[in-house]
């Protein structure tokens, strides 16, 4: 996609690429189901923008698998197989060890005080149950380590498969069907342990890659992957939460 491809909103240049994270992150919580058709006039109009940013952004995300283009009925959002899914978690469960590992010998000052300090802000969160705070910072967080290995490509790929991964979580029918509402008292518990859990996992990566040992970092990344990735396949049997229906074309996220 060219980047500098942009629409006016509001008097300020609003980039393809803001469209892209835009419709992406819709896909990704669910707004638009699998199956639903993406017609560029109606997104133009939902983003407040032209049609020339959301063609290039659905263009994007065709090359990344999110959208498929049918023949008679346009752009519309994948349909994720259980295979697909199954594939998803066994790449990420290879690559995120290795990444670590890349990181403890590439790392930078820069990329650990960013780490520690995402580490810090995650167990206060944890500790005090605000869970709903410690996606972004998760994001962050391996996005950051991420970009720690120094390589551009395994960069990227992780960060694709865990946007990926998130989706195929949304797009599951049998949690949509179910409906979801808040955790009870006891589920509730178990989330804020893990939560409390997953952040200690997370500091104890980064002091693996501060030290530059990429051994113990990788086998850290390792069992810390395979507990997520375990939980996924439980969570992902049962509905835990409603998709959302906000949209901000200004998202930094990705």
């Amino acid at each position: 996609m060219n980047g500098d491809t942009a629409a006016v909103q509001g008097g300020r240049r609003i980039s393809a690429h803001a469209v892209c994270t835009a419709i992406r992150d819709d896909i990704i919580s669910g707004t638009y189901p699998p199956g639903s058709r993406l017609a560029e006039e109606l997104l133009a109009r939902r983003y407040g923008v032209s049609r020339v940013p959301v063609r290039e952004a659905l263009r994007t995300l065709e090359s990344e698998g999110f959208v498929t283009t049918r023949r008679h009925a346009g752009a519309c959002v994948a349909q994720p197989s259980e295979k697909e899914a199954a594939d998803l978690l066994d790449i990420r469960a290879l690559l995120e060890p290795m990444g670590a590992a890349r990181a403890a010998q590439r790392r930078t000052e820069g990329h650990v005080k960013v780490l520690r300090g995402l580490v810090r802000l995650g167990q206060e969160r944890a500790r005090h149950g605000r869970l709903g705070e410690l996606r972004s910072l998760g994001d962050w967080f391996h996005e950051t380590l991420a970009q720690a290995s120094g390589s551009p490509s395994l960069s990227g790929l992780l960060v694709q498969l865990r946007r990926k991964t998130a989706w195929v979580y949304a797009a599951d029918p049998a949690r949509a069907q179910a409906g979801a509402g808040a955790p009870g008292a006891a589920g509730s518990m178990d989330l804020s342990v893990r939560a409390v859990e997953s952040w200690a996992e997370h500091g104890a990566i980064v002091d693996a890659v501060a030290r530059g040992d990429a051994d113990r970092a990788q086998a850290l990344a390792a069992a810390h992957t395979e507990r997520s990735l375990s939980e996924y396949r439980v969570r992902n049997a049962s509905p835990v939460r409603t998709p959302k229906h906000s949209v901000n074309t200004a998202s930094g996220r990705n």
